[in-house]
Order: structure tokens, then C-alpha cells, then sequence
């Protein structure tokens, strides 16, 4: 995951809603949002390649998600994946801050990450850069790939576009058309990552578009306060699928699959 707008007990009736955009080499095999095979309560889109995820919840109401943090300089080779990160908390049965306790030893072996777990009760966020969790306040909040809430212009951007929304109805709709966004900001508010002028440009938009690297699928993710859940993802993989949404509706604590 690239790019994750989310707004937390900021809405009357949605606690939790979240944009996201992940970005990604067009060609590494992904599954959609679906609710998995082997574990039938967890929902969200599938790494074929890893078997990790970047986004996804449990019907208990637990959830998950993880951006990269870039820095050329800090890659590590063989690092392990970043997505069973997300993975592992949604299949386990462990508190955010236990299974955060188990994470920190480890964290060094992967690449820079941000994850950003809890419920809609408490959510959570640690970045294995800064070493620091953060317990996320009410509000409106953006994570790219750096630590929370840093102003990159997208995020400066999808935060206020994402409060416009939230000031007249929002909906799966609005929020997918508003990670569509890929007006670049000029030159001069641009970050300095260490990947040149031409590729900081590239990504600095909402959404991502190259020949061979770009936002793959976003997602739209709204919780009611009753416990209704709606998931909306949209495919923007070159080929027949482009364009097509794949919704899912359910209620936290109701049932198994789908």
C-alpha cells in the first residue's frame, strides 16, 4: 500500500472510513478483495506471490494495514515480506499492542514499513523507521511512504479532499473517484526520497501511472457504527478486469465468509 486517507471517529456514523491506493508493479500476481479460502473470516486483497496482504479486517472487527516507507538507501535485500505483517495480526488472536511487542525484534529484517492496526475502538500505528507506535486521536489522517500524518502534497491532498466528502454523504463512489486524482503538485513541494526528480514526480499523485509501475487497485472502506461494513475495491490493472469493482457488504461478528 501506497497511499491510505482514512478518517477515525471523526464522522457521526462511520467511526472508521478509509481511501486507499496501493501501487505496485502491474506484472506481480494479486488476488482481489475477497474473503480467504483458508482463513474465512478475514477480507481483503491477496499478494500471490508472498501470500501477504496490505489491507484487510476480520469479521471480529479487527483490521490491518501497511505502507512502505521509501528510502533507496535503507533497502535491504531478501528482506522478508511486509504484507504477512498484516497477515499474521488477522490471523492471530492477539491485542495490537501484544502483537506489536512481538513485532519490534524482528523489524529491523524488513524493509522500512508503516503499519497501521486496532479496531474502530483503537487503532494503532508503527513504523519500524521511527521505532515509535503512535495511538491514533480522532480526526482526519494521511500515510504515504513515510510515517503518519508527514505533509507530503498527496497527502495534504487526499486529506482535505476526503473531509469535502465527509461534509456532504460519503460513499464508496465519491471516495474511489477521489483516489482517481492524479493532478502532480509543482516541483518545489515535492519530497526528496533519493529517487531522482522524474520518478518523485511520477508518484506524487494520488494515483500512480507508468508503462510498468502504478496504482493497481484502491479501495474504499466504510464502517457504520452499527457494525455494517462496506468494501469497495476497484482493479486498475492493465487488462480486461480494468475498471471492474468488487464489493463486499457484511456486519462484524455475523457469520463466516462471505
Amino acid at each position: 500500500m501506497c497511499l491510505i486517507i482514512f478518517a477515525f471517529k471523526h464522522h457521526r456514523d462511520y467511526p472508521l472510513i478509509i481511501a486507499a491506493n496501493r501501487d505496485e508493479f502491474y506484472d506481480r500476481p494479486t488476488a482481489p478483495a475477497a474473503f480467504w479460502h483458508d482463513h474465512p473470516d478475514i477480507l481483503g486483497g491477496r499478494d500471490l506471490k508472498e501470500g501477504g496482504t496490505w489491507l484487510g479486517l476480520h469479521r471480529t472487527g479487527r483490521l490491518a494495514a501497511i505502507t512502505n516507507y521509501r528510502d533507496p538507501r535503507r533497502q535491504k535485500p531478501g528482506a522478508p515480506s511486509r504484507g504477512k505483517l498484516v497477515g499474521s495480526f488477522l490471523t492471530g488472536g492477539t491485542d495490537p499492542a501484544s502483537y506489536l511487542d512481538a513485532v519490534r525484534p524482528q523489524a529491523a529484517r524488513y524493509n522500512g514499513f508503516t503499519l497501521l492496526l486496532g479496531t474502530t475502538d483503537a487503532l494503532s500505528c508503527y513504523s519500524n523507521i521511527s521505532g515509535d507506535e503512535r495511538f491514533i486521536e480522532p480526526g482526519i489522517h494521511g500515510l504515504s511512504n513515510h510515517l503518519i500524518d508527514t505533509p507530503w502534497p498527496k497527502v495534504q491532498r487526499g486529506k482535505k479532499r476526503l473531509e469535502q466528502i465527509l461534509s456532504t454523504g460519503p460513499s464508496p463512489e465519491a471516495i474511489l473517484d477521489m483516489l482517481e486524482d492524479r493532478d502532480p503538485p509543482p516541483d518545489d513541494l515535492l519530497p526528496d526520497t533519493g529517487i531522482g526528480l522524474e520518478w518523485e514526480r511520477a508518484l506524487s499523485p494520488l494515483f500512480v501511472a507508468s508503462t510498468f509501475y502504478g496504482t493497481c487497485s484502491s479501495t474504499a472502506l466504510l464502517i457504520h457504527r452499527n457494525g455494517t461494513v462496506l468494501f469497495v475495491e476497484r482493479d486498475h490493472r492493465p487488462g480486461p478486469g480494468k475498471g471492474r469493482d468488487v464489493r463486499h457488504e457484511f456486519t462484524f461478528g455475523h457469520g463466516t465468509g462471505p
